[in-house]
């Protein structure tokens, strides 16, 4: 009797817990999944980022399209370095930097202002185009945003803000990514209205 209980401890005993080959197994296989899904996930922690960035910019467009009207004013969008970090801000003064008071939004340390449109080659994207505006002048980050004493849109050039806009205007932002660029884009229509798009790596969305 004794004997036959020592014996089916000892089998049970046996049968519990996982050999070497199985946890090395596992191992492997959680170790493949997490490189499988880690690329994802930071992507769309980078899109969340960049999508942020763009939504800064286009909140201190519209605070200076506010500010314009309320003040009777002419305010453009100025982008510049403070203490080694990339800014755009409400140039009240419109010396094309910002200064202290003007309201300003502060950049991630790998996102920075385009230097003009996308061109379509060398791995970027094409220029974004606003559906249903036929005009054949837009604007980019080649050209200084400005907002009239209305509160609509202008080319800021020559000390001079001349409404309605001959385009609308499309201002990119740049995210410096292990291995490539990406970008977003923050639409201002002639109306004033804006919108903010990523490029998916096929179209703007």
């Amino acid at each position: 009797m004794r004997e036959e209980s020592t014996k089916r401890s000892r089998g049970i005993a046996g049968s519990g817990g996982f050999s070497i080959l199985e946890l090395v197994i596992v191992c492997a296989v959680a170790l493949f999944l997490a490189a499988i899904a880690t690329p994802a996930f930071l992507r769309i922690s980078y899109n969340i980022r960049l999508k942020s960035a763009a939504n800064d910019v286009s909140g201190v467009m519209q605070r200076a399209r506010i500010l314009a009207a309320k003040n009777n004013a002419t305010y453009g969008i100025a982008y510049t370095a403070i203490n080694g970090a990339e800014v755009a801000c409400v140039d009240t003064n419109l010396n094309s930097t910002c200064g202290t008071g003007e309201p300003l939004v502060v950049f991630g340390p790998t996102i920075t202002p385009a230097a003009g449109a996308p061109t379509g080659s060398g791995g970027q994207p094409s220029a974004y185009i606003l559906a249903g505006d036929n005009s054949t002048t837009n604007y980019d980050n080649a050209t200084t945003l400005a907002f009239s004493p209305r509160g609509l849109p202008c080319a800021y050039v020559s000390a001079t803000c001349s409404t309605p806009a001959a385009g609308y205007f499309v201002y990119y932002l740049n995210d410096a990514r292990p291995g490539y660029t990406a970008w977003a884009a923050v639409v201002v229509t002639r109306s004033g209205r804006t919108k903010t798009l990523i490029w998916n790596g096929v179209s703007w969305d």
